[in-house]
C-alpha cells in the first residue's frame, strides 16, 4: 500500500505534469480542432429552402496558418478556449486510471490508448474512456468553436451557450449525436484490437531496435484510418441536436428561458470568427452521410487535414509503450 507521502509526491507530480500539459497541449488542440471543424465547401451551397447559401469562411489550409490566425483575431484568451473542458477530462481520465488502474501518468481524451493492466483493465479502461470522451469532445470542441466569450468558471452560462435546451434536459442525448458514437467506437476498437495486438507482438517479448521500427511504421501507417475519423469526430461533436430545428442554441435559449438576448452578444471578436461552420439546418444524418457528404462537399483531402499531427501523437504513443515495456521488463 502506497504511504501518505508517496500519494502527496505522485498528486504533487501529476498536477505539475497536467499545469505543464494544458499549457502547451490546449493552444495546440484548439488549432487543430478549428483546422478540422473549418466548413470550406468547394461549390456553391443550397440552403434547405433551394436558395444559394455563398459561403464566405476563411480558407485557412494550414494548423500553424489556422495557430496564427486564432492568435490574431482572438488573442490569447482564444488560444485558450477550451481550457476547462479539457482539465476536467484529463483529471477524470487520471483519476480513474491512477485510482482503479494503479497508473502513475496523465490520461487524456484526445488520443484513446489504452492501459496495459491485463485483459480486464484494458477493457475498462477502452469503456470507461469512451463514455468519458465522447461527451468531453462534444464541451471541448464546442467550447474551442463558439465565437462566443466563454467563462473559465461559469459552467452553468457556458452550457447554456455550448448545449441546446433539448441536451440539457436530456443530457443522454449527447450519445445519440448522428454518427458520433459510431466514429468514435471505430477508434476504440481499432486501439484495442489492432494497435495493442501489433504492440503485445512486437514489443511485449524480446524487444528489439528493429521491432521497434515496424511497429512505428504500423502507427504511422494508422493515419490512413484515424486521421478520418477524428476529422469527423471533430465534425460531428460540433453538431447540436435540436428538439426544434429552426432554432440555433442562444435562440431556443431566449424563446424557451426569457434570457435576455445581451448575455449571449459578447463575441470573442465583433467583425470577424476564426472559422466558418456549417449550417446547423442541413446536419450530417450519421457516420456514413458525414464520410460521403465531406468528400463531396469540401474534398477527400478534407478527410486528411494535419494528418502529420495524428502522425505525431502515434509516434509518441510508439515510444511511450515501448518505454513501459521496458521498464517492466
Amino acid at each position: 500500500m502506497s504511504s501518505a507521502g508517496e500519494l502527496l509526491f505522485l498528486g504533487i507530480t501529476l498536477s505539475l505534469s497536467l499545469a505543464v500539459s494544458l499549457a502547451i497541449t490546449v493552444p495546440l488542440t484548439g488549432a487543430l480542432v478549428r483546422l478540422r471543424a473549418n466548413y470550406n465547401p468547394k461549390a456553391l451551397q443550397l440552403d434547405p429552402e433551394g436558395n444559394v447559401n455563398v459561403h464566405t469562411g476563411p480558407i485557412v489550409t494550414s494548423f500553424f496558418g489556422m495557430l496564427r490566425r486564432v492568435y490574431n483575431i482572438e488573442g490569447f484568451a482564444g488560444l485558450y478556449k477550451g481550457l476547462m473542458p479539457t482539465a476536467l477530462a484529463t483529471i477524470v481520465m487520471t483519476g480513474f486510471a491512477v485510482g482503479a488502474l494503479d497508473s502513475r501518468g496523465l490520461a487524456s481524451h484526445t488520443r484513446i490508448d489504452t492501459i496495459d493492466t491485463g485483459v480486464l483493465g484494458v477493457l475498462a479502461s477502452g469503456i470507461f474512456g469512451m463514455l468519458v470522451a465522447l461527451p468531453a469532445a462534444i464541451l471541448t470542441y464546442r467550447s474551442i468553436v463558439t465565437p462566443y466569450k466563454l467563462s473559465y468558471f461559469s459552467l452553468m452560462h457556458s452550457l447554456r451557450i455550448l448545449l441546446t435546451p433539448t441536451e440539457r434536459r436530456r443530457p443522454w442525448t449527447l450519445y445519440l449525436t448522428p454518427g458520433l458514437l459510431a466514429a468514435e467506437l471505430l477508434q476504440v476498437l481499432y486501439a484495442l484490437v489492432v494497435l495493442r495486438s501489433f504492440r503485445n507482438l512486437l514489443l511485449s517479448n524480446n524487444f528489439t531496435p528493429f521491432k521497434f521500427g515496424i511497429y512505428v511504421g504500423i502507427e504511422m501507417l494508422s493515419v490512413i484510418i484515424t486521421c478520418p475519423l477524428e476529422v469527423m469526430v471533430t465534425k460531428l461533436a460540433i453538431q447540436r441536436n435540436h428538439a426544434t430545428a429552426e432554432y440555433n442554441s442562444v435562440e431556443q435559449e431566449v424563446e424557451d428561458d426569457a434570457i435576455e438576448a445581451h448575455e449571449y452578444s459578447e463575441y470573442s471578436n465583433q467583425e470577424e470568427d476564426v472559422i466558418g461552420l456549417r449550417h446547423e439546418k442541413d446536419p450530417y444524418l450519421g457516420f456514413v452521410d458525414c464520410f460521403k457528404r465531406i468528400i463531396d462537399e469540401e474534398g477527400w483531402q478534407t478527410l486528411y487535414r494535419a494528418w502529420w499531427v495524428t502522425m505525431l501523437a502515434g509516434i509518441a504513443s510508439a515510444a511511450a509503450a515501448a518505454a513501459q515495456y521496458q521498464g517492466n521488463m
